[in-house]
């Protein structure tokens, strides 16, 4: 029936594809489907339906944006999310995006990032149902799960059901970091779970709610639309890059590791084509490797723009799959400090991006990658206890 339902999807589908159809896309080449290709689970439910959508550029069924599959299919879309980066992706990261109307189809955008994180009651005003389906990468600091968040706590509020288009975590094969501390919640980390936490975004929504870690949660109704094939030793290459500053699996892979360094004085590559996989800093000047960020589309005022900075070339380098890299956290700190320059840009802000103050006092002790990897291992422990309850898809 599933197959019969989806054959008969893209004959009918194939008659408007050509209009909209983005050739620069690359189709996923391996037999695992997001939820969003699933079109027989969820299509049903948006029938007569006036239906909000939270989605950005990664929302797409193969080729094609979910946005114009489902207006192919006559769904009656009133409103359209955005989170950070904005409807097309193309925002630089904690730029703020305005409300708009999408000029190609005439319906209302809403940015959810900025002041405003979460719909008001007068945006769901005629709203039936809210479809999420956003690429996440399973970092806790990658703010898409914190919009997920608070669709959730404002479907419930307003008692409007939620169906999640699942996708595969590019990072499901690990959790490592710090677990949040309360007194450290933010739009960058919202939720006691550590940097990497292991699980998709469907997974993690039904442990938003589980945990109760909105208000009054007995109103939230939420579906998940699972992946097919998948299994949390899957390898998936993302189709689309999920923000402007990730532009391949390898930036996705170094992306918890390298972004430590955010509210330092190093680079890692914004402004260059190669965000995420290189690091430098102007003063490295016995390392080779060196690179000149510039103001470029999705890093319009990068960090030493317009000036050379050396450092390490990790275009080549694997990523660590067994857990997080602290090495070059410790080894460049310590020559900053060494060197007698500035390392923290905002001390604050790091301590947000770890959860607690604690990563930044070991390194200012001195502590090994060891020293300071065995002091998360209880909360682990206990994350992963908690996590067990909400697991869709099987290890192998």
């Amino acid at each position: 029936m599933k197959v019969l339902f989806y054959l008969l999807f893209i004959s009918l589908f194939g008659l408007c594809q050509k209009n909209f159809k983005d050739k620069s896309i690359n189709q996923i080449s391996s037999s695992i489907l997001p939820g969003a290709n699933n079109l027989d689970l969820y299509l049903p439910l948006l029938k007569s339906k006036r239906v909000a959508l939270v989605v950005n550029q990664s929302s797409r069924i193969d080729q094609n944006h979910l946005v114009d599959t489902l207006l192919c299919l006559d769904i009656n879309i009133t409103k359209i999310f955005s989170p950070e980066h904005g409807f097309r992706g193309e925002a630089d990261a904690g730029q703020k995006v305005d409300n708009t109307i999408d000029p190609k189809t005439g319906i209302p955008l809403i940015s959810l990032y900025g002041a405003k994180k979460a719909p008001s009651k007068e945006d769901l005003n005629q709203i039936d149902i809210i479809v999420f389906d956003i690429q996440d990468v399973g970092v806790r600091f990658y703010t898409y799960i914190s919009t997920l968040h608070f669709i959730l706590q404002t479907a419930n509020d307003n008692e409007i059901p939620v169906i999640i288009l699942d996708r595969p975590n590019p990072n499901i094969h690990y959790i490592d970091g710090p677990v949040l501390q309360d007194s450290f919640k933010s739009f960058v980390g919202m939720h006691n779970i550590p940097v990497v936490y292991g699980m998709t975004i469907g997974e993690y929504g039904m442990m938003i709610k589980g945990e109760k870690w909105i208000e009054s949660s007995s109103n939230l109704i939420i579906e998940v639309i699972p992946c097919t094939n998948y299994n949390r030793a899957s390898k998936y290459i993302l189709p689309v890059k999920p923000s402007p500053n990730l532009t391949n699996q390898n930036s996705i892979l170094h992306y918890p590791s390298l972004c430590f360094f955010e509210p330092t004085t190093y680079s890692i590559g914004r402004g260059t084509n190669m965000p995420f996989e290189v690091l430098g800093h102007p003063s490295l000047l016995d390392h080779e490797f060196s690179f000149t960020p510039i103001s470029s589309p999705g890093a319009r005022s990068p960090k030493h723009k317009d000036t050379v900075c050396y450092g390490i070339d990790l275009r080549h380098t694997s990523a660590n799959e067994k857990g997080l890299n602290l090495a070059w956290l410790i080894k460049y700190y310590q020559i900053s400090k060494d060197s007698n320059l500035p390392f923290f840009t905002n001390e604050r802000f790091f301590d947000l991006l770890a959860g607690s103050d604690q990563l930044r006092r070991q390194l200012l002790l001195g502590k090994s990658e060891e020293e300071i990897k065995n002091s998360w291992q209880v909360d682990l422990a206990k994350f992963k206890e908690i996590r067990k309850k909400y697991l869709l898809y099987p290890e192998h």
